[in-house]
């Protein structure tokens, strides 16, 4: 797997795991999952600046937060319990087919 995938793979799962932090921060009066997110976002950011050094901002923003988007989407549904109706879902599929139309026939994908 190229290097530049790897790092926005760290890149999404650092965001997606301080994102998901945020609601037990509770407003980031509980220091431990406030850590959570403030750690996790840095670390996010850090990769997806890796990420810049081969891939367009635009391209590499929109894997990034596509894929984030669904991930907490389904976080949020499997563990949080909150429902997903058929426009949200329809949604997803939309963000989905178009994280991988880039990946597939975009020549300045992050490769």
């Amino acid at each position: 797997m190229p290097k530049g995938l790897l790092y926005l793979a760290a890149a999404i799962t650092a965001e997606v795991i301080a994102t998901s932090a945020l609601k037990a921060s509770e407003g980031f009066t509980r220091p431990l999952p406030s850590l959570v997110v403030l750690a996790g976002y840095a670390i996010a950011f850090y990769f997806l600046s890796l990420v810049l050094k081969t891939a367009p901002v635009g391209v590499a923003y929109a894997i990034w937060s596509g894929v984030g988007v669904v991930l907490i989407a389904l976080i949020g549904w499997l563990l949080l319990k909150q429902p997903l109706d058929a426009p949200a879902l329809i949604g997803i599929g939309l963000i989905v087919a178009g994280v991988v139309v880039i990946q597939l026939f975009s020549k300045t994908a992050a490769h």
